[in-house]
């Protein structure tokens, strides 16, 4: 090199106060730690004006110091000539190196490999061939002591920032330098194979550490490199452990070794983990969503990562519902679903044309899709969940943030815009039944854990808006006005967290489908309609154009409907979260009986009914969601995937049902109330082998259903009549059915038929209420079920004329379409009301005879006999089993609930009274229907034909009595039917009446019928001296005419 040519300057640093504050900064972050020997020295430079220059100054101090610094190498023998005066061959000299210069060798091979540098400007690559950086500070201040061309851990600190400092500034130092370097260092660091704590290792460990050290600078701190902006870690984390230009798990682990001493890591991280998560709002399952992931499931292996990302200001700062899944760290990883809309029309593309085979296919690949991610963010969640009980709490707080946001997902009318969606929130519910499992055994071990008092104690949910089991808003908000001391534990916390979570999340995206299933069928309809008239706009183009798109508009409106509805049902379908869902509602079942019973109950200990009269304010004052849940839960499950229920129901199901059926007052909800109902109802379905369904058997052998389920059903027949809802009057027949499938279902059990004859006896003001409201439907609905068939006969006859005009026939379709279905709804309900009267009265003939009961039931039974005998042409219609109608099933079970009342004498005498609807031309036509049809055997036709001789002669009799009787005095007269008053009774308002008379009015109208005044049968006072007067008038005038009905009756019989 020419003397007077200067070397090659190194880049321009900043100014020397700029530089003094960065360098103090950065000596406190590296620290003195990990210093190699002394023959291997790698002490930071102290303060000076430059980096090259003060690592020239500390490396003269070094070789004065350090007996290790390597001598001149010896100069090689030049050859010798020869006598012939040729060189000779020189001789051949075997010289050692010395240890130090082996080592000093070494360490330049090393960090020449490492971080592509030299200080030889005669070496511009390796080895290898790879392009090494031309150190020309360095090699300055080497030249300048006559120090070898070599690289040594003391100059190692300048060399790195020289070489840092030659990138360009339009490059990316971190990635296109640092990080490769690292990489170099780590592989060179596993790859020494020599003795642990030697010279050679201490150089190789103070490499990388020194690299990664410049690393967080270039990252933290660019300014130190004269870099105006830093560098994001994010994109070198998305690239995976594995990708070379992607941080590796070392880079990880390292970091973590390094926070001490390095407050700048964990904001990096941090600051990473942000955008990361920034990045992945504004993707969706379709999207390249998975390194998100990865980073966040990398994440989870560090604690004080975990920590940081908690702690920061943007772990939970939305302010908004539909911003939680967005503006909050851990809200884009739960966004992503199959749920989004853009994913489900991937799914389902074309929903309209798809079979079900190819939307089940669609559905169980969305199902495997979802489940991996799902478990991806269980294994999150359970780590920041151990990852400290601040990090714990934190994660608590987020999860009770996205239920508190999201109160109007249960409301009527949902707006979108106003929710979180429901991918969001099914992952949330999934992933909290995941947290639930540990304390979720088979033997409820741990249910004691869950704290009553947790909304008496600043909890995290809020319920305050939500309706109470059976406390109104001022009861609610004087309860939980008091707290109670103390702090609820993780468990507690969890299960109200799981159990707002189906409330807002699952259950609400299930109510979701039952509306896009209505949204669909209108869609549908409005199309097809569409379509017909497409027609009308034939010869006008422009009409014709608005037409299509119009066409196309609502046509895409449907499609999206559909794919939505099938990607719904298939998340819900999915078996195995369905199962965590079961038995996280089998816990809040045993949880709900303990808290209402006061007890320590569990399905293998007795529970006795019925629940104390006084209720615990904490059981009235929990919200009604807490029961609605487990029901709506049930009922999916046993309508749409029944098989996962068949191993894990028990009898905390039937208990909870039972319970609150027998002791109704517990629950304000009358709908609520009707739904457990429904509950026992669906466990009746037939499923797979089970003919009485799921739940069949233990309703039938289970010995508190034994004990227990024939009264609750009973009880809420009878109270099912008032519901306090405008739709009561209809609702109640809709219960009732469902309490018939459930009798039927349990009938085979003779245990029930001595509960009915006993409640008869032990409790007859009871048992008259039930049978009087049953005969009270049987009316109704056979009356209302037949009245439409000859509406329907005479509609279907107008559609046959083909001039009808074609808004005259739309007009008369859609009369028709109505009372078909009315016509339909009650014949099925009129079925099951004649069947369960042939059940009762054949188990217990004389209940059903009782002097309240017997006159109406006669009347009922003479007058729908008529209907379908003699008037029977009237029922004529087109498919009659469209409609459940089958006269060959429902005469013959009202001629047997005649054959088992039969042998009565009340009973007789009372269809032989029945002025109204008793005539024996209708019993001789059901006679010849019987024989001719063959719906009954010889045997019950003789019966039959036994009866309806008995019932002529009783009439005859009673005709020639009432003749007998002449004019029956007025003060013997019931006032209100105009009979002789048989047990005459003083109501409160002083009014005279038959007690027969008053008690049948009671049993639909708790008042008096004269003043109007509220009144029980208790009220009322026999008026025996008036009895006193009837008996001895009756024994006057009807001695003789009862002494022949009794002698007719034996002979008959």
């Amino acid at each position: 090199m020419d003397p007077n040519e200067q070397p090659p300057q190194p880049p321009e640093a900043p100014d020397q106060e700029t530089m003094e504050q960065i360098r103090r900064r950065r000596v406190a972050k590296l620290g003195e730690a990990n210093k190699p020997p002394a023959a291997a020295s790698t002490s930071s430079p102290g303060p000076a004006t430059s980096p090259a220059s003060n690592s020239a100054a500390q490396s003269k101090e070094n070789k004065k110091e350090s007996p290790s610094a390597p001598p001149p190498a010896p100069a090689q023998p030049k050859p010798q000539p020869t006598a012939t005066g040729t060189a000779s061959a020189p001789r051949k000299i075997n010289i050692t190196p010395r240890p130090e210069e082996l080592l000093e060798n070494y360490v330049d091979y090393q960090l020449s490999q490492i971080f592509r540098l030299t200080v030889d400007p005669n070496r511009p690559t390796d080895a290898h061939g790879h392009q090494l950086i031309f150190l020309a500070g360095i090699h300055q201040e080497l030249v300048d002591a006559g120090g070898p061309l070599k690289l040594s851990a003391d100059s190692l600190d300048s060399a790195v920032y020289e070489a840092a400092n030659s990138i360009p500034h339009d490059k990316p130092l971190f990635h296109d330098y640092l990080l490769p370097c690292w990489k170099r260092a780590t592989r060179a660091v596993k790859a020494y194979r020599g003795p642990a704590g030697s010279p050679k290792e201490e150089v190789l460990k103070e490499a990388r550490r020194l690299c990664f050290s410049n690393c967080i600078f270039a990252l933290s701190m660019p300014e130190y490199f004269g870099r105006e902006k830093a560098e994001s870690l994010a994109p070198f984390l998305l690239r995976g452990l594995e990708n070379e230009s992607g941080v590796c798990l070392d880079f990880y682990n390292e970091a973590m070794a390094r926070i001490d001493e390095n407050d700048a890591i964990l904001p990096l991280f941090t600051l990473a983990m942000v955008e990361i998560s920034t990045k992945l709002s504004s993707l969706t399952m379709n999207d390249d969503y998975k390194p998100c992931v990865n980073v966040l499931l990398t994440y989870s292996k560090f604690a004080p990562l975990l920590n940081a990302v908690a702690q920061d200001p943007r772990f939970q700062m939305a302010q908004s519902a539909p911003n939680v899944e967005k503006n909050t760290i851990l809200g884009p990883f739960f966004r992503i679903s199959p749920l989004q809309t853009e994913v489900t029309r991937t799914y389902f593309t074309g929903p309209r044309t798809m079979d079900k085979g190819h939307i089940k296919n669609a559905q169980n690949a969305l199902q495997i899709t979802l489940a991996a991610h799902q478990d991806d963010l269980k294994s999150i969640i359970n780590a920041f969940v151990r990852a400290s009980t601040e990090t714990r709490n934190k994660v608590l707080d987020w999860f009770a943030y996205a239920m508190n946001v999201n109160h109007k997902r249960r409301a009527l009318q949902v707006d979108p815009k106003e929710v979180s969606s429901d991918g969001f929130m099914m992952n949330v519910t999934v992933i909290l039944d995941c947290l639930c499992e540990p304390f979720m055994d088979s033997t409820f071990s741990k249910v004691d854990r869950i704290d009553v008092g947790y909304f008496r104690r600043d909890p995290r949910v809020d319920i305050s808006d939500e309706t109470k089991l059976n406390a109104d808003q001022s009861q609610s908000e004087a309860f939980y006005k008091t707290k109670v001391d103390g702090t609820s534990n993780f468990i507690t916390e969890v299960f109200f967290l799981t159990l707002a979570a189906h409330h807002y999340g699952s259950e609400a995206t299930n109510s979701k489908m039952k509306n896009l299933d209505k949204d669909i069928k209108f869609y549908q309809k409005h199309i097809e309609k569409m379509e017909s008239e497409r027609v009308k706009f034939a010869n006008r183009p422009t009409d014709l154009a608005m037409f299509e798109v119009s066409l196309r508009r609502h046509t895409e409106v449907l499609e999206k409907s559909m794919s939505l509805k099938f990607a719904i049902e298939g998340v819900l379908l999915e078996e195995k979260m369905q199962s965590r869902s079961l038995q996280f509602m089998r816990y809040v079942s045993v949880w709900l009986l303990r808290v209402a019973s006061q007890s320590a109950y569990t399905p293998d200990r007795a529970l006795q009914l019925p629940l104390p009269e006084t209720q615990p304010e904490a059981f009235s004052c929990l919200p009604e969601y807490a029961l609605q849940d487990i029901v709506d839960n049930f009922k999916f499950i046993f309508r749409y995937i029944p098989q996962i229920i068949l191993s894990a129901v028990g009898d905390e199901m039937i208990a909870l049902c039972i319970t609150f059926l027998q002791s109704s007052e517990y629950i304000r909800n009358p709908y609520l109330k009707s739904s457990l109902v429904s509950l026992l109802f669906s466990g009746t379905w037939p499923t797979y082998h089970l003919k009485r369904g799921v739940l069949g058997d233990l309703l039938t052998n289970s010995t508190f259903a034994n004990n227990y389920l024939l009264h609750a059903v009973m009880k809420f027949y009878i109270e099912c009549e008032s519901t306090g809802a405008h739709t009561q009057f209809y609702d109640k027949f809709n219960i009732r059915y469902e309490i018939f499938q459930v009798i039927k279902c349990v009938w085979s059990n003779d245990i029930y038929k001595q509960q009915l004859t006993q409640q008869s006896k032990t409790n007859r003001a009871f048992f008259v209420r039930f049978v009087n409201l049953l005969m009270n439907d049987a009316t109704y609905v056979l009356d209302e079920a037949l009245s439409k068939f000859p509406k329907i006969q005479a509609l279907q006859e107008s559609l046959n004329d083909p001039s009808l005009p074609p808004q005259e026939r739309q007009k008369i379709e859609e009369e028709l379409r109505t009372n078909e279905d009315q016509a339909t709804s009650y014949m099925q309900l009129a079925n099951e009301t004649v069947s369960m009267m042939k059940l009762f009265t054949s188990a217990l003939s004389e209940s059903f005879t009782m002097p309240e009961i017997v006159q109406r039931l006669a009347g009922m039974l003479d007058y729908n006999l008529e209907v379908l005998t003699v008037k029977s042409r009237n029922l004529k219609v087109d498919k009659p089993e469209k409609y459940h109608f089958n006269p060959r099933t429902l005469l013959p079970e009202i001629v047997e609930i005649y054959l088992n009342l039969g042998g009565s004498t009340a009973f007789v005498e009372a269809v032989a009274a029945d002025g109204r609807s008793y005539k024996p031309e209708t019993f001789a036509a059901t006679t010849r229907i019987l024989r001719g049809k063959f719906l009954k055997g010889h045997e019950e036709i003789a019966a039959w034909e036994a009866l309806c001789h008995k019932i002529s002669i009783a009439k005859e009799i009673l005709d020639r009595a009432e003749q007998d009787f002449g004019d029956v005095p007025p003060e013997f007269e019931d006032p209100i039917m105009g009979d002789l008053m048989k047990d005459p009774v003083v109501l409160p308002s002083s009014h005279i009446v038959d007690r027969s008379t008053i008690v049948q009015h009671l049993l639909s109208d708790q008042k008096d019928p004269f003043t109007r005044q509220p009144m029980t049968i208790d009220d009322v006072i026999p008026a025996i001296e008036l009895l006193e007067k009837i008996e001895a008038w009756k024994t006057e005038r009807l001695a003789k005419a009862k002494n022949q009905v009794a002698s007719a009756m034996d002979l008959d019989g």
